[in-house]
């Protein structure tokens, strides 16, 4: 696997989604969690998406329960949650983990393209991963980095 478009996911209704449909587009891959101090970023995120997206941003979330348990929901309670709460218009996917022998492969392989402080594990909830035109991760981004101080970097890849 060396590109991004070699993976699939579950979307948040089970459908199977293969990456590949995000070819040719500017990816963001963030861990979320619904009931994260980080949670509010769903805004600025949302933000970003609705700006770039006619110009080829996708940024796809992913759902973890891992850092303190704060994804406690299924997939339809983080659906709502999402929508209702943030207004989220971007594509969310079933609940992975992002850490350990469980890893969903995507995480294992933007940890292996871009590891962080913690070498390739991820520290919590909203780690971000911006993903060129080619399907290469490029940048990683802290969990605290809030997702408008990383506009600039999106708008270089566009």
């Amino acid at each position: 696997m060396s590109k991004i478009y070699d993976f699939k996911a579950r979307d948040l209704q089970g459908k199977e989604v293969d990456l590949e449909m995000y070819r040719d587009k500017v990816i963001l891959v963030v861990n979320t969690a619904s009931e994260c101090g980080f949670t509010p970023q769903f805004e600025g995120l949302e933000n970003l998406y609705k700006k770039y997206k006619s110009q080829g941003l996708v940024i796809l979330g992913f759902p973890c329960n891992q850092f303190g348990k704060q994804e406690p929901g299924d997939e339809k309670s983080i659906a709502e949650g999402c929508m209702v709460n943030y207004g989220v218009s971007f594509p969310m996917f079933s609940k992975v983990e992002v850490n350990g022998k469980e890893a969903h492969p995507l995480f294992k392989f933007l940890k292996k393209k871009q590891g962080g402080l913690l070498g390739s594990k991820i520290k919590w909830n909203f780690t971000k991963f911006l993903i060129d035109r080619e399907g290469e991760p490029v940048k990683r981004f802290a969990p605290i980095t809030k997702p408008e101080s990383i506009e600039e970097d999106i708008r270089k890849l566009l």
